[in-house]
């Protein structure tokens, strides 16, 4: 992309044969620019106002500096063959039964749209605050001296999003930013180069202990109360100890969730996601599904993007009458 010079890939004589994919996040980009490579035309169905998915809206703006998500994007989209349709997600005016008649293949890859909630007393509070949408609001941000971020911080969770947000909150000008896993260091999600970028920022972070009610007053947040956690016998269990954060913001970064309603009945679904094989073809004909909303994906960029890389050659396949 630096380079310039176009394309590594050149783009193969049309088809005629027209593709649908729900999601513009790395795996959707990544099926349909395979797709595309081949000479199929590709529809791409994207809910929100931007292409890139959580690459645009749920990595912290000192990582992805001058735009990169979406001049990565642009140069996606360079090979041809590509339209991309905003403001359109399943479920709500998209219906996937349609979708399939109106194409000759269907391609999901639309994440997880919804947001884990802890399931204490208090998480309903003002200020209690989804991590992701922290970091998506900050990344949208004309104007980041203008965001407003609490004095003293608690950042709920043990993964690159808790990282993000507790970071992103104490260069905002959080003044205490405190992030609260439920067990050990080695067990955190987020890298230990991660660990130590948080910690040379500023931000603290305190292990074993899980949170037990959000406190607050006349509806906003001003504590939480944890339990001190300990493991035994391979079970995480509460010591009997508790100690309480002095917090006038609280963020979630504890995962999110597939929402499935729109698939209701379409196709088998397994642990709560799409169940597909190792080409990527779920249980309902002409459509394939690939990312973070399939069972046994490993929730990363990578694996997004190879799955929408070999759902797209399966596809061709298809498309070609070789399968």
């Amino acid at each position: 992309m630096a380079a310039g010079g176009g394309q590594p890939f050149k783009r193969a004589i049309p088809t005629g044969k027209r593709v649908a994919v729900v999601g513009a996040g790395p795996a959707g980009l990544s099926c349909a620019h395979r797709l595309a490579v081949r000479g199929h035309e590709v529809t791409v169905f994207e809910v929100r106002k931007k292409s890139g998915g959580l690459n645009e809206y749920g990595i912290a703006a000192y990582k992805t500096v001058d735009d990169f998500a979406q001049r990565e994007v642009a140069f996606i989209l360079g090979i041809g063959g590509i339209k991309i349709e905003t403001g359109k997600a399943l479920g709500s005016g998209l219906k996937l039964g349609d979708l399939a008649k109106a194409f000759d293949a269907v391609f999901l890859g639309m994440g997880l749209a919804g947001v884990n909630g802890l399931g204490v007393p208090g998480e309903d509070l003002h200020n209690v605050d989804d991590a992701i949408d922290f970091i998506a609001e900050i990344r949208q941000a004309k104007d980041v001296s203008k965001l407003k971020v609490g004095r003293r911080v608690a950042v709920i969770g043990g993964g690159m999003t808790a990282i993000d947000a507790a970071v992103q909150a104490k260069l905002l000008g959080a003044e205490d930013v405190t992030i609260l896993y439920r067990r050990g260091k080695q067990d955190m999600k987020a890298s230990e180069y991660e660990q130590d970028l948080a910690q040379t920022k500023g931000v603290r972070i305190k292990h074993w202990l899980t949170p037990r009610e959000i406190i607050g007053k006349t509806g906003h947040v001003i504590a939480v109360e944890c339990d001190y956690t300990a493991e035994k016998s391979g079970k995480l269990v509460a010591t009997g100890e508790t100690l309480r954060i002095e917090a006038d913001q609280v963020m979630l970064a504890i995962g999110q969730t597939f929402v499935g309603d729109p698939l209701a009945g379409l196709m088998e679904l397994s642990a709560g996601r799409i169940k597909v094989d190792t080409d990527r073809r779920t249980s309902a004909a002409k459509i394939w599904a690939g990312g973070d909303c399939v069972a046994g994906g490993k929730d990363l960029t990578v694996a997004a993007v190879e799955d929408g890389k070999q759902a797209a050659e399966s596809m061709h396949r298809f498309l070609s009458g070789r399968e």
